[in-house]
């Protein structure tokens, strides 16, 4: 790839990352299934189901749970395409390698093998890689969900009601804006060093630019970041989340609160008999 190629790609997955951060946003704010819930009801209830799927040994229950956040992103307003670029797609890849040894290594029926080589795919490895890959692919549906149609300071807010440490919730705060900052720091100096360059560098060149460039980076953005803190604390962060709105449960929460246990339970009998 040549360097201005490099460049523009790197511009180009900036850019993205901040668009989805809006549309996330934008989904937050539509009216929906999960977003009629108390961010306290959507915190708990998704990562009951989160808790079910990692503990469901049956390929059928996690299935099930699957196509239950299909039809829960469904009634959010959530774009399944979108889902299935962001998500499902990368997910694949990833837990996709993790888990291809296992058709490999687990031992038991063989269902191909070649004459010239010792490895072969057995059944049980095949039903291993799919379980793995189904239970990657659901939990982050759900965490993705959560994220989707919660804004970030509702749910730091929500895990403080649960008294999650207040070092954890700044943790979260400062690491969520820290990602950003550091985008349009990248973006910044890519775009300038672009402006600065004339005609192609050999691959050498390219190799020291761009790690001295990585330092710059990260020296900068931990310069920022300490700024950004120190701006926060003069203004009177605690490291508790602030909201204008209350945090009030309904008849229609408590509801959803029993679906969501009901169903989470049902699962993990289900999956672990």
């Amino acid at each position: 790839m040549s360097h201005n190629g490099a460049i523009a790609a790197t511009l180009l997955g900036i850019t993205r990352a901040l668009g989805r951060a809006l549309v996330t946003d934008t989904v937050a704010r539509q009216p929906g299934f999960l977003q009629a819930l108390d961010p306290r009801v959507r915190l708990v209830g998704l990562f009951t189901l989160v808790l079910a799927v990692t503990l469901a040994h049956r390929i059928s229950v996690v299935v099930g749970l699957f196509a239950a956040a299909v039809l829960i992103a469904r009634l959010s307003r959530v774009s399944l395409g979108a889902l299935a670029t962001r998500v499902w797609l990368v997910v694949l890849v990833f837990t996709g390698v993790i888990a291809l040894p296992a058709l490999f290594l687990t031992p038991g029926d063989p269902v191909f093998a070649t004459w010239s080589s010792p490895l072969r795919i057995t059944a049980q490895g095949i039903a291993a890689a799919t379980l793995l890959v189904a239970r990657v692919e659901t939990a982050v549906t759900y965490t993705t969900l959560l994220v989707l149609t919660t804004p970030w300071m509702h749910v730091l807010k929500a895990l403080r009601a649960f008294r999650v440490p207040q070092e954890i919730v700044m943790m979260l705060a400062m690491t969520h804006r820290y990602v950003f900052l550091l985008a349009e720091t990248a973006a910044q100096m890519f775009e300038s060093r672009q402006s600065r360059t004339v005609g192609l560098l050999d691959r050498s060149t390219q190799r020291r630019m761009t790690a001295r460039t990585a330092g710059v980076l990260l020296s900068k953005s931990v310069e920022l970041g300490n700024e950004v803190f120190l701006a926060m604390q003069s203004r009177g962060f605690r490291g508790d989340a602030k909201v204008l709105s209350d945090f009030r449960m309904s008849s229609w929460d408590y509801l959803g609160l029993a679906a969501f246990l009901l169903v989470g339970s049902v699962a993990v009998w289900i999956g672990r008999s």
